[in-house]
C-alpha cells in the first residue's frame, strides 16, 4: 500500500503563496542547506505526484514539467488543454485515494497548496506531513490549510531547526 505524504513550505504567518500568487518570498531560500531533507533527496523516494488544478496551472505557467520520472495526477473537474507533461486527470477524490492506496511501487506526494491536502486529511488519507516553516511574514495569500472545520491532532515525529532560520516539522496522522 502506498504511503501518501505532504512536503510543503509555509511562511511564518501560515501562507504558502503570497497575495499576488507568487512564491518569490520562498525562492530566496533556494540555496539554503537542509541536508537530508532537501527536495532533491525527497523526490527520489516519490513514485507518484498528485496536485490540484491551481498548482498545475501555476506550474504550467511558470515552470517546465519536472515530474517525468513520476506518475502524475491532476485533480480537476475541467479538462486540461495541451497538458505540459505526461499526466492523468481525476475528478473524484475518493476514487483517487482508493487508486493511490492500491499502488505498491513507492510513495505518493501531495504537491502544492493545502486545499487538496486538506481534502485528503478530511478523508484520513494523508499519512505524514513535512512542513518547512520559512522565517518570512508575508501578510496574506493562500493559507497553508483552508479553514474547513476539520480538526485533528497529528503526532509530531520531529522538529528541527535548519539553515537560514527554517524549521522542519514532521507529523504523522
Amino acid at each position: 500500500m502506498a504511503r501518501i505524504v505532504g512536503y510543503i513550505a509555509a511562511s511564518l504567518d501560515g501562507f504558502v503563496v503570497d497575495a499576488e500568487g507568487s512564491l518569490d518570498w520562498l525562492f530566496k531560500y533556494n540555496d539554503m542547506d537542509i541536508g537530508e531533507h532537501d527536495y532533491r533527496h525527497f523526490i527520489k523516494g516519490i513514485r507518484t505526484v498528485v496536485m490540484g488544478r491551481g498548482t498545475y496551472d501555476w506550474i504550467a505557467a511558470e515552470q517546465e514539467w519536472a515530474y517525468g520520472e513520476q506518475r502524475a495526477f491532476v485533480v480537476t473537474s475541467r479538462p486540461l488543454d495541451n497538458p505540459i507533461g505526461a499526466l492523468e486527470t481525476r475528478s473524484d477524490v475518493d476514487a483517487l485515494i482508493a487508486e493511490l492506496r492500491a499502488l505498491d511501487d513507492g510513495d505518493v506526494w501531495m504537491l502544492g497548496g493545502g486545499q487538496l491536502q486538506m481534502a485528503f486529511m478530511e478523508r484520513g488519507a494523508l499519512d505524514e506531513l513535512e512542513i518547512y516553516v520559512i522565517p518570512e511574514i508575508i501578510g496574506g495569500g493562500l493559507p497553508l490549510f483552508p479553514a474547513t472545520g476539520f480538526r485533528a491532532s497529528p503526532e509530531l515525529i520531529s522538529a528541527k531547526a535548519l539553515d537560514m532560520g527554517c524549521v522542519r516539522l514532521h507529523y504523522r496522522f
